[in-house]
């Protein structure tokens, strides 16, 4: 690959991640936010290295010449068996190399949404062992989708019987419900590849668009025992507002309500 393809990817390379998580938040959409200093580190060290390759100095042709004023068998032209081959120009294939780091710059890949989410299970919340903390008096209670769901299934006392919840996610189709819609939560643990959902079924109002980010209010009614597993994970609900789209979309929060 010749000189200034490298010196560009890496340019190029650097000045994307320095775009992407020193001047925007697009860098949620694929790692967490602790990650942020390295990916600073990682620009500016492709900057680094792209100036100094474009600083070098070039080889000359007498790099290829031997003492005795023969060229190289490398610079020959010469290949096996006498077929000569052109190792100086830039393989086709290489140009896409480029497609990915303009992207940086250019045009971010939209956040994992209800594509993503419609086609795979529901994240297994974790089992708490310890008594569930008495809720707050608050109505309707903010809540997140994933302390929900372990109340409906896990909290023995069954403290969220009859109470008004609230809580935030992007609408999600629900094939096979015939009078339901998801309200999803997408989580990562480090990057959008080990992303995982969190869904709660929303019954009693038609569905907002398809990655619709709303606030649910609604109270828990659904089959099964209330504090077993049993218990199916369904809002019933009476209240549904739009709300802007969170700077970090990609873990479980409180709604943010007036």
């Amino acid at each position: 690959m010749r000189r200034f393809v490298q010196v560009g990817l890496l340019v190029l390379g650097g000045l994307g991640l320095l775009h992407t998580s020193l001047f925007t938040d697009e860098y949620l959409r694929y790692v967490k936010e602790g990650m942020r200093p390295l990916l600073v580190a990682s620009g500016v060290l492709l900057l680094v290295l792209g100036v100094a390759e474009a600083w070098a100095t070039p080889p000359t042709e007498e790099d290829g010449e031997s003492g005795h004023g023969h060229v190289s068998p490398a610079r020959e032209g010469h290949g096996h068996e006498g077929h000569g081959h052109d190792h100086s120009r830039v393989p086709r294939v290489a140009w896409l190399l480029f497609l990915p780091v303009l992207s940086l710059l250019f045009y971010a890949p939209p956040a994992l949404g209800s594509y993503t989410a419609s086609r795979e299970p529901a994240k297994a919340v974790a089992v708490q062992d310890d008594a569930f903390d008495p809720l707050p008096a608050t109505s309707p209670l903010p809540i997140t989708l994933t302390d929900f769901t372990q109340r409906v299934q896990q909290d023995r006392s069954r403290a969220i019987r009859g109470r008004a919840v609230v809580m935030t996610g992007f609408v999600t189709p629900a094939p096979g419900k015939q009078d339901g819609w998801y309200l999803t939560r997408i989580i990562v643990n480090c990057c959008a590849a080990d992303a995982s959902s969190v869904k709660v079924l929303v019954r009693g109002i038609a569905a907002p668009k398809a990655d619709t980010w709303v606030n649910v209010t609604g109270n828990w009614r659904g089959s099964g025992t209330l504090g077993t597993s049993s218990a199916a994970v369904v809002l019933d609900a009476r209240g549904v507002q739009k709300v802007r789209k969170p700077s970090n979309a990609y873990m479980d929060a409180l709604p943010l309500t007036s």
